[in-house]
């Protein structure tokens, strides 16, 4: 498979930060934004920017903004949908995505995700950590599957396309159809994929920072 693309999810309403750009967001003298585009860039061929409303805003990145298709914010998959339409035009075969509130995922994320989909007939993997006992009862492998980070490929688009239009909304239940695999990351001292989605999750980012 040839490199593929990234694209940072940053389409979400923010709602628990009181609206606005999480990804604007500074944290330790940088934005969110660009401590993700920082991890991601030397992983992959390129980067977009997944963001609805005004492309403007983000200008001073450099990145292709790209909104979603589907309306009325229908949870990441639409986001993965706009990036996997944006990598056809590219010639692309595959995307991984990242979220653009979660600055501190793995700098091999794109590597690992790559090996553990080795032999699929589609490069479909989610980025997972290992769960307590209450995840175990109700998870089908007993990890935490983070459904914003993935590899996703090209030739399912149309079929995600369909799948959102007809109201689908949870990430796994899609995944799991065609087939997609967990990619197991250590979660030691602290998970990868902690997220900002309040001041709190903020302050405790700078601690980390």
């Amino acid at each position: 498979m040839k490199q593929p693309l990234g694209v940072i999810l940053a389409g979400g309403q923010a709602t628990r930060m009181g609206g606005g750009d999480k990804a604007l967001l500074t944290l330790g003298g940088q934005t969110l934004l660009a401590r993700v585009e920082e991890r991601l860039a030397p992983q992959v061929a390129d980067v977009a920017l997944n963001a609805n409303g005004d492309p403007e805003r983000f200008g001073a990145f450099g990145l292709p903004v790209i909104a979603d298709t589907i309306q009325g914010f229908p949870g990441p998959l639409a986001g993965v949908l706009a990036g996997l339409d944006w990598a056809a035009t590219q010639g692309a075969e595959a995307i991984v995505t990242v979220a653009a509130d979660t600055p501190f995922f793995p700098c091999d994320l794109v590597p690992r995700l790559l090996l553990a989909s080795e032999g699929q007939t589609h490069s479909l993997v989610l980025a997972a950590t290992k769960g307590d006992a209450e995840t175990k009862s109700k998870s089908r492998s007993g990890l935490i599957r983070h459904p914003t980070f993935g590899l996703w490929p090209v030739a399912l688009r149309d079929d995600l396309r369909d799948a959102l239009q007809g109201g689908l909304k949870k990430v796994v239940l899609w995944t799991d159809r065609h087939g997609g695999r967990e990619c197991l990351f250590p979660s030691d001292p602290f998970d990868p994929f902690f997220n900002v989605n309040t001041p709190e999750d903020l302050a405790r980012a700078e601690a980390l920072a």
